[in-house]
């Protein structure tokens, strides 16, 4: 009887495949990613205004439908006071960004209720007179 020789068994793993797979779930996280982040829809109004260059400043938002955000966050105008200054810190400027359809007395109302709260820099977000629709 003769035996037959085994033939090596090579031993390498292939990591074609798996880089391949890892490339394409890159790809779709770097796609997906800028989509993923959420903002709230106001269309601001038209002004000729000098920039502000600040770092940290707190945003409010007023959208077309009157809901009122501080930093993303969604506030009745009965909570605005605490939450308000529990966001806000000494010095720190806060800019408005109301739709240019809300209602006029509703910006006063938080713009007041900023100044009560201490608010010595106040600004409001408008949108260059050229880069409108």
């Amino acid at each position: 009887m003769k035996r037959s020789r085994s033939k090596s068994l090579n031993q390498e793993m292939n990591l074609t495949n798996m880089i391949d797979v890892v490339f394409a779930i890159l790809i779709v996280f770097l796609i997906s990613a800028p989509l993923m982040s959420q903002g709230i829809k106001v269309d601001l109004p038209n002004a000729e205004a000098p920039t502000l260059e600040q770092k940290k400043m707190l945003k409010v938002t007023i959208t077309k439908d009157e809901k009122i955000f501080v930093s993303d966050m969604e506030v009745h105008l009965n909570d605005f006071n605490e939450i308000f200054k529990s966001l806000w810190q000494d010095e720190m400027p806060v800019v408005i960004n109301a739709d240019e359809s809300v209602n006029y007395g509703i910006v006063m109302k938080v713009v007041s209720l900023a100044q009560v709260a201490g608010v010595k820099q106040l600004g409001f977000l408008t949108l260059d007179k050229d880069k409108k629709k």
